[in-house]
């Protein structure tokens, strides 16, 4: 372990993990709060990701934020899991107390807030297109369901796979039309359209229609970057505003900060910071 994280009642852990912005992030929710909490980085083995989270909870642990290649492990090793967190299938967010390990995912309800609050986009009674069916869209799909959409397509390369969500994620749609397809069967307009897939990371575009987008339409990326992603500017140049993921990032730590302190933080000059720091 090293020593950034000796001392550290609260971590990130994952592999790579220098990048993270994590501990930025926690350490200035703390100052806004007045918590005397102290966060740090893990850099954890791939394939020791049980023995650090053990050996950080016996020097005297408090929580974690888990991020690649470790949340499903995570969600594994949680004692209780959290209603959201056993939605998604993962964990990005342990709490260790008494002895026991609570697992939380706070991806969806960041993704849900900065729609909701920060971009101002009531997400009640609209229609939604996910593109993506792998971990980043199971983890946002009740959240999404919980703010009452009219309609929910998940699509993906795979349909077969969007498919297997929807079945999952019925008992959660009650008056939303939830379904599933591939992206070329895609072809009305939405409201909006989240683009969950890796394919920014490529410097891609999933292959879907352009008549998915019209002048009222959020398209939104979970990345983020110092330049707006291929598939924002794809977004932008069919009338779409856009909107990348740095806000999610943010909310879904001061979700991760309640869980752990029962206190919840403002989010907004954080946000500002790290978009300058981007620039």
């Amino acid at each position: 372990m090293t020593d950034a994280t000796s001392f550290a009642e609260y971590v990130v852990i994952g592999n790579p993990i220098a990048h993270s912005k994590s501990p930025d992030i926690h350490t200035r929710f703390a100052a806004d709060t007045a918590q005397d909490l102290r966060y740090g980085r893990l850099l954890a083995p791939l394939d020791g990701f049980v023995a650090a989270v053990q050996e950080f909870v016996a020097q005297g642990g408090k929580g974690a934020n888990v991020t690649v290649p470790f949340k499903l492990e995570a969600y594994a090793l949680a004692t209780t899991l959290t209603t959201r967190a056993k939605a998604a299938g993962a964990v990005n967010t342990l709490k260790f107390d008494g002895g026991g390990m609570l697992g939380d995912n706070t991806d969806g309800i960041g993704l849900v807030t900065d729609i909701a609050r920060n971009a101002g986009f009531d997400l009640e009674g609209k229609k939604i297109l996910l593109l993506g069916a792998g971990g980043a869209a199971r983890g946002v799909i009740l959240p999404l369901l919980e703010s009452h959409p009219a309609q929910l397509v998940i699509a993906n390369r795979t349909p077969a796979k969007a498919l297997e969500l929807v079945q999952q994620f019925q008992p959660f749609a009650e008056q939303c039309a939830l379904s599933a397809c591939g992206f070329a069967d895609v072809q009305q307009q939405f409201d909006l359209v989240i683009n969950a897939t890796s394919a920014s990371l490529q410097a891609d575009v999933p292959p879907i229609a352009p008549q998915v987008f019209g002048v009222a339409t959020l398209a939104y990326d979970m990345m983020y970057g110092k330049q707006p992603t291929v598939f924002m500017q794809f977004a932008a140049a069919h009338g779409a505003q856009v909107r990348d993921g740095l806000g999610m990032l943010v909310e879904q730590a001061a979700e991760s900060f309640f869980v752990w302190r029962g206190v919840r933080p403002r989010t907004d000059a954080v946000f500002v910071s790290l978009r300058t720091q981007l620039s």
